[in-house]
């Protein structure tokens, strides 16, 4: 998964905070199902007590963690595909996560090879900002996505939980995929379509095969996605853009609907993959000199502790208090997002933030580092 890359918020997104926003409980695997020969869906079991606890936006994701066979701790993030619960009914009794294969991809080997039916996962309660909440969507509202591969899964449930909850609703769905047999949530999306056929649009669009019916393949670049758009859907009037995928397909579109007079408030931004997301070697605790101190609030406790020459700020207040949220450490899923109250910090990249949430003070913990003395940044903001 990712994170929300920069945009202003609309009416119609909620901003999501856990109560505690770094609790992991262990649930059970209820089935892994095979979606093409890259990706499995993992459907989790939700215990009555804990249900309160995973009500999630649709758009939100799940962090899951393991411990490999040498005792270092894997997390990853994978974004929630099932809808979201009903307002004010009960939280979920199952969650349903898709995971891709990648080459030489820790967490997602461990997923395709090794879990089963029976198995139980440490899951993180939901998190992240990449959501929409149909209560506050206009009756009559248009909405549309762009995403590539995997991208699908968030917006998965943010558009069949928009269309049961918003019976007037239209949603557009453009997606990119490789070829149809690499196609994520094939009968699921279908499903949509035959359930909404008048409210639910779908166009699909494969890079590496021709299809007998439809658009040409070939990549949906900026140029193309400035040509397709108006031909598909009043563009002006969409309420609501959700970009999900790769870094170079999010940002074509973004410049594509830039171009085309789109407003960037109304334009939410997910980021699956970005190249060279690996977080830098943490500094050795031998050379390590004193850098500053930092001043953290996590759950209603604070404490003040020494940053390391090199070292970030998630990583000095991890030192000190294992549960510290956080992810992918690469700055893309936004999960170790903090607030600044005092002092100043410089972060190495932001793939998750949005402007409005840069401007008002927030930052990400894995990619911060101390410019003063004294700094202090507080998660349950």
């Amino acid at each position: 998964m990712a994170a929300t890359s920069p945009s202003a918020p609309s009416a119609a997104l909620v901003n999501p905070r856990p109560a505690r926003h770094g609790a992991f409980h262990p649930l059970t695997v209820a089935a892994v199902d095979r979606l093409t020969d890259d990706s499995v869906a993992l459907t989790l079991v939700v215990p009555e007590e804990l249900r309160a606890e995973y009500r999630h936006a649709p758009g939100q994701h799940l962090t899951l963690r393991r411990t490999a066979p040498g005792g270092e701790q894997v997390r990853r993030t994978y974004s929630i595909c099932s809808p979201a619960p009903e307002p004010d009914g009960p939280g979920p009794a199952l969650l349903r996560v898709g995971v891709r294969l990648v080459e030489g991809g820790e967490f997602s080997t461990f997923a395709h090879k090794e879990i089963a039916a029976g198995d139980t996962l440490d899951v993180m309660v939901p998190a992240g900002r990449f959501v929409l909440d149909p209560a506050a969507a206009p009756a009559t509202g248009h909405y549309a996505a762009i995403v590539g591969g995997s991208g699908i899964t968030p917006v998965l449930s943010i558009a069949a939980t928009l269309l049961r909850a918003r019976p007037e609703a239209r949603f557009c769905l453009v997606r990119s995929d490789r070829s149809a047999a690499s196609t994520m949530f094939l009968e699921e999306v279908a499903d949509l379509k035959d359930r909404y056929p008048d409210r639910f649009q779908l166009v699909t669009v494969l890079s590496r095969e021709e299809q007998e019916a439809g658009l040409p393949s070939g990549r949906l670049d900026e140029d193309r996605l400035a040509e397709l758009l108006p031909a598909l859907l009043p563009v002006s009037e969409v309420a609501g853009w959700f970009l999900c995928g790769p870094y170079g397909l999010v940002q074509g579109a973004e410049r594509a609907l830039g171009g085309l007079g789109v407003a960037r408030s109304r334009v939410h931004e997910e980021i699956f993959h970005v190249e060279d997301t690996a977080p830098p070697a943490p500094v050795a605790a031998s050379d390590a000199g004193a850098r500053g101190r930092v001043t953290a609030r996590l759950d209603g406790r604070s404490g003040t502790w020494p940053v390391r020459d090199g070292e970030s700020l998630l990583d000095a207040v991890l030192r000190n208090r294992a549960d510290a949220p956080y992810a992918c450490k690469g700055g893309v899923c936004g999960t170790c997002r903090a607030f600044v109250v005092a002092g100043e910090v410089r972060m190495d990249r932001n793939f998750a933030l949005e402007t409005e949430e840069t401007e008002a003070g927030f930052v990400l913990a894995c990619q911060s580092h101390p410019v003063t003395e004294e700094v202090e940044i507080d998660f349950d903001r």
